[in-house]
Parts: structure tokens; sequence; C-alpha cells
């Protein structure tokens, strides 16, 4: 009998709501801002928000957090629509806090009307100052007690256009005493004449995060509000606006982010690097968006596999980035089709196979499958190229590959025996000759020599070409954002390195984009978006094995 797993934190919060009769119906919501693309980090998020309510019912809903128009495009909104598919979820609602303006502003007068918010004409420094510290309390703004008939007005004309950006702001009124620096009359809306994605110039004032969040919950009746450790601060405020407000009491949850070695998380370093050219876009494949993993070949079951696998925390921690690494292989180890490439050529020619003959050989496609995946053709003739780093002058100890006298076999072929080998003016091996035992056919051996070692070739004549890209970690330290200076300077210049001119077996020109590859001994690769059918371009998803070493 299995082990039943244990439940989680939210988990067990929720099935005693369920059980008690507190909720009848668990809504959940998952609520980017789209002011750039997801991350990893969100990939924990929508697997929690979503995976909840498809296990105990209920519905999520995605809600675009648009306050900000100056930072937020429908690009965005497009790209993490397109993500949150992918990834195999579906919401029940899209919604936008730009839905909720008439309401959010109603809310805002009702506040107002209450004693509870002034508009305050203090500077950004004058405000900063007021708040205090967190030991000493803070001293009330000059316009802290404008009557609410004269607050009723000037808010109105905030949202009519007469002030400039920056002029003046909506405080809520709650504690300049309180030992949460938040709750220190915080910032509920300000001026910002910017064009909206979605309302365009409608509006000028909008409202911050704090004052739009809990109450768009609350219209939309969210029971269970899941967010990261970083808002466990912001939990009172979020109450004491729903309390004040009497709407629905929906409920922050806080869990710890994902943050994982050898990379950052914070979008707006993200955007720094796509800004500055140092990465190609927010999909470069070492970037740890969901769309860079996507184009490096990882799959939505391992990025599921990894958020299952990390659990949700109360403490914050930091994720090695070789388990993400471990799922995508363990995923593609049962997916990926087996073929042959040769990343650094070198020419091996076979002197007793006659010249224009070719043969045909059988491979297995996949023998992780259940089912094998079936078997391909593979062209054979006698030139090959096989690796360079599979021939050795000199063998070291314990050298089971090609060498002079040495026997290896080719991967579906035959046992061969190098015989000689010839070198350029700059004392460089260009070519390997050897001799094939025609007894040693793979599947059909008579020959009775065991062999060691086997290799992987292609044939010459039949091989195809492609661009190779072979990906890595993109900075060389743990945790670059821990570092003293700019996170930049850590930056891997051999996060990407290009090999213009690969030779890979002809199947592998009906490579499909979306599904890995295992090139024998090399790694698993996966075609790129910018591949063609003249010009093939593979990506690295990662090496068959853990491979990484720090610099020293």
């Amino acid at each position: 009998m299995s082990e039943e797993k244990s439940l989680n934190f939210i988990e067990e919060l929720i099935e005693n709501d369920l059980r008690t009769g507190k909720y009848e119906t668990l809504v959940t919501r998952f609520p980017p801002e789209p002011n750039g693309y997801l991350h990893i980090g969100h990939a924990k998020a929508i697997c929690l928000n979503f995976g909840l309510t498809q296990k105990y019912g209920g519905y999520t809903n995605l809600r675009f957090d648009d306050t900000n128009p100056v930072t937020e495009k429908t690009e965005y909104v497009n790209s993490q629509q397109e993500d949150i598919k992918w990834l195999g979820f579906n919401w029940k609602n899209e919604l936008y806090a730009s839905d909720y303006f008439d309401q959010l502003y109603a809310f805002a007068l009702k506040l107002i009307t209450k004693g509870l918010a002034y508009v305050d004409h203090s500077t950004a420094e004058e405000i900063a100052e007021q708040k205090g510290t967190p030991t000493a309390p803070g001293k009330p703004s000059a316009y802290r007690n404008r009557s609410i008939a004269e607050n009723l007005d000037l808010f109105a004309r905030m949202k009519n256009g007469e002030f400039g950006d920056g002029v003046c702001i909506l405080r809520a009124k709650i504690d300049l005493s309180s030992p949460n620096m938040l709750m220190r009359d915080p910032i509920i809306y300000r001026i910002k004449h910017a064009n909206h994605h979605r309302t365009g110039n409608a509006w000028c004032i909008y409202p911050m995060y704090d004052f739009a969040h809990g109450q768009s919950d609350s219209i939309e009746q969210i029971t269970h509000s899941i967010c990261t450790l970083e808002y466990v601060s912001h939990r009172e405020l979020y109450d004491w606006f729903i309390d004040e407000l009497e709407i629905f009491p929906s409920k922050q949850y806080e869990f710890a982010r994902l943050n994982l070695t050898y990379t950052v998380m914070s979008k707006r370093k993200l955007m720094q690097l796509v800004n500055e050219n140092l990465v190609s876009g927010w999909d470069d494949p070492r970037m740890p968006t969901i769309s860079g993993l996507r184009r490096r070949g990882y799959s939505p079951e391992s990025i599921k596999e990894f958020c299952e696998r990390i659990g949700i925390a109360k403490r914050e921690n930091l994720i090695e980035l070789s388990l993400l690494e471990f799922c995508i292989r363990e995923d593609l180890n049962k997916s990926a089709n087996r073929v042959m490439a040769v990343l650094d050529p070198i020419k091996l020619v076979i002197t007793n196979f006659q010249t224009g003959k070719e043969e045909i050989l059988i491979g297995e496609n996949n023998p992780e499958a259940e089912d094998k995946g079936g078997t391909r053709e593979i062209p054979f003739s006698n030139e090959l190229w096989i690796e360079r780093e599979d021939f050795m002058e000199e063998p070291a100890k314990k050298w089971f590959r090609l060498a002079p006298g040495a026997l290896v076999r080719l991967k579906h072929a035959y046992i061969v025996k190098c015989e000689d080998f010839k070198k350029d003016a700059n004392g460089n091996v260009t070519e390997i000759h050897c001799a094939y035992i025609p007894e040693s056919k793979s599947g059909e051996d008579t020959s009775g020599i065991n062999v060691k070692g086997t290799i992987h070739w292609v044939s010459a004549r039949h091989a195809k070409t492609a661009e190779v890209r072979l990906y890595d970690r993109l900075f060389t330290v743990e945790s670059p954002d821990s570092e003293d200076g700019d996170f930049k300077e850590y930056l891997n210049p051999d996060s990407m390195q290009v090999i213009k001119q690969a030779y890979i077996e002809p199947c592998l020109t009906q490579a499909k984009q979306g599904l890995g590859y295992q090139f024998i001994r090399k790694g698993y690769f996966c075609v790129d978006k910018d591949s063609t059918p003249e010009q093939l371009i593979f990506n690295r998803t990662v090496g068959l094995k853990e491979a990484w070493k720090p610099k020293a």
C-alpha cells in the first residue's frame, strides 16, 4: 500500500474551512501584473492556485493587476495567458483590476466619507519623513485633518485631471504609531497621466496595489488569497480595508516564494537583462522565464513535477537548479527519441567497406519507453563523422574508445578496429582509418568479440547539418542577488556556445518543435523557434547528467 502524501499547511487550512462550512466553494486567483513575462517562481504560484481548485473543486480566476499604466502592456497579458495554458491550466474568469476602477473609486469615496482617507499635498520626501521609523512613531501630515467635504472635492478634482503627476495623493487615515509601518497612513491613490492598455485615458488616478488587491479579491469572493511571504506585513492592511468597507471577507495566506540558484527572479532585473541586450529576449533559453524554459525544451510536466517536489513552505529557501534539471531529465528519459548527432566532427573511413555502398541499419527510438518508441532507419556508409574526443592518439589508462589498434563498437552498427590515422601540417588528426568486422553487426553479432566502448556516428554521405546551441547557467555564482556589486558582474560568459555546423542523422530533418530528442551521449535537445528547413537549429535543454562545476 502506497504511503499517503501529507498535506501542506494551506491544504490543511482549506480542508478545515470546507469541513466546518466556512466556505461552500473554494475560489482562488492568480493575479500577475502585466509588466513582464512570467518566470519559474510564478509557475509555483500557478501550480498552487490552480492545483488547489483541481483537488478540492471550485475554480481559479486569472486577474491581471493592471494598476500601473506606465509599465504594463498587452504583450505581457498575452504572454502570461499563453504560459498558463501551456502549463495545462484553465481559469474560469479572465478579469482585470481595471474592471473595478469605478468600484474602487467608490470604495475610496466611502473611506473619505467615514473620515478614514484624506488628500495629501506633501512631497514624497515629506511623506517618507512623516512615516517615522520602526522605533519612532510617525508625524501627522499638515493635511491629515482636512474636512470630509474638502477631501471629497479634492479627490474628485484629482479624478478629473486638474492636478499633475505627483501633486497630491489620497492616503488612508489609520495609525501613525503602528509598529507596522504599512499602517501609517498608506497611499491608496496616485496621479498618473498615462495611457492605460485597456482603459486608455479614461482615468488619470490609479489605486495602489494594497488598495486594489484585497478589494478585487473581495469583489470576486476569493476565499483564499494566496501570496508570497513578502506580503505578510501587508495582511493587516488587507484586512483593515475589507473590515472598514464592510465587504466580503477574503483572507490572505502566505507561502515561501521560489528562489533558484544561478539566476535572478526579480522582474526588474530580468527586464534589465532584456533591455541591455545581455540576453536575446524574455524567452532567451537561459532566462528563468516560463517562455525561456519552454524554448529551451522544458516540458510542462517537468515544471509541475519540480513545483510538487519543492513543496509549499513557510520559510524562504534557495532551491538548487540541479533539481529542476533532474526533473526534465526524468521526463525526457521516458519521452525523448534517441538520435545521433556529432558536434565536433572528425572523419572516420572504413577501409574494407565498399566505397559508394550503403546499408540501412535499424535503431530503437527510445529503449526507456514502454513501447520502445518504435524504430528508425539509419543509413551507413564507408565514411562517417565521429566525435573528435572519441579518438586518442596516445590512449590514457582505461580508455575504451578509439585509439591505434583499439576496437570499439559503432552504435547500432559494427565493431571497428583503428588501423591508421592522418594528421595535418600542425599535427592535428584529420582522418581515422578503420576496418569493420562484418560478423559483428548489432543485433546479429556472431563475431564472439567483446568490446567495452560504444561510440556514436553519422554517415558522412547522408548527414544533414544543423546549428547547435549549448546553454548553461546564466550566472557563475549561486546567488547573484546576494553578492556585492552589480548582479550583472556575475553573468556567465560561457552560458551559450554556438556550434555552427554539427552533423545530424537525416531523420532529424523531420524534428518538430515542442518535442525533446536525446542526442546519444550528448544530452537532450529541442528544435529552436528560429529553426527553418534550410537552417535547422537545436537548443540543448540539459546534459545527460549533472556536469556543472563552478569556477574556482
